[in-house]
Parts: C-alpha cells; structure tokens; sequence
C-alpha cells in the first residue's frame, strides 16, 4: 500500500505541471508536445521524487513494440504507467536506428501522459464545435497523423473500441 503522503506529493506534481503544445508539425499543421517538453515542465515540480522513464523491446509476432514505462518514486513508493509504440517497417529517409527512436520517442511520451494525468485532447470550450464531427480532433487528429505518418500503427491502440474509432478516420 503507498504511503498517503507520497501520494499527495504525485497529486501535487500532477496539479501543476503546464506542459503546453509548444512543437508544431508544418505537414499537419498541427501543435503538439514532445516527450521532452513534459520533462522540462516536470523536472522542476518533483522535489525529492524521482522521475524514470525506461523502455523495453518486445517481439509480439512478426512486429517490433518499444514499451515505455515511466516511474515517480520517493525511493520506498513507486508508482508507474507504461505505453507501447510499434515500430514501423519502414519509414522513408530513416535508418533502423531512427525507427526504433521514433518508436521509444512515442512511447515514452503517451507513458508519461498516463502517469502525470496529461490529457492530449483540446477540452470541449475551446473546440470550434460547428465543423464537421466527421474530422478527427484532439488525440484522435495526433493518433491519425502518427498512423498516417508511419510513426505508428492501428495496432498500437490496445483499447478496441477506440482503435475502431480511429480506424474509421483513416
């Protein structure tokens, strides 16, 4: 069981981090936050808790996966979020080694977003709510574009649901 005051310390850093959209995608024209842009925002709230981000290779089937598990501990409570990203068979103009980076890249990023209770969606008041509902938004646009772009895939998605709400954007 973890300590209470440990958890308050989480639910602090969780509450304040602000780590904006500040990278933008010209192809998509979208705006977008990187896994190093958390990190920036968070290192400065952690106090005496640590923050780790590891990440792990599996094989399932034929398929590469990077499975990014990010940790805050006080060094006697832990509390942990993890995230997969499929590595793309090809991706035009990079090597092996840039796929399994954009990979670990992805991963990491979305395992982060879990453990510090970011949420990748535009919230409902600052949407223009006339266009067509029929176009992806928010996180549905970003998992898109990564689809598309080869920086992942469908599979990638392990709620079912969702991943056949994406799908039916593609």
């Amino acid at each position: 069981m973890m300590n209470k005051e440990f958890i308050k310390k989480v639910a602090e850093v969780q509450q304040k981090l602000k780590a904006p959209k500040n990278q933008f995608n010209k192809f998509g024209k979208y705006k977008y936050r990187s896994c190093e842009d958390i990190l920036e925002g968070v290192k400065p709230l952690l106090g005496d808790l640590v923050l780790t981000v590891n990440d792990d290779i599996q094989i399932i089937g034929d398929r590469i996966y990077v499975k990014s598990t990010a940790t805050i501990t006080d060094g006697e409570n832990s509390i942990s979020n993890q995230a997969f990203a499929r590595e793309s068979l090809t991706k035009k103009g990079m090597d092996d080694s840039q796929i399994t980076g954009t990979a670990s890249s992805y991963a990491r990023k979305y395992a982060l977003n879990g453990l510090l209770l970011i949420d990748d969606t535009k919230d409902a008041d600052s949407m223009d709510n006339s266009s067509n509902s029929n176009q992806p938004t928010g996180n549905d646009l970003s998992w898109v574009n990564a689809i598309k772009s080869g920086e992942t895939t469908l599979e990638a998605i392990e709620d079912l649901q969702y991943r056949n709400k994406i799908k039916g954007f593609l």
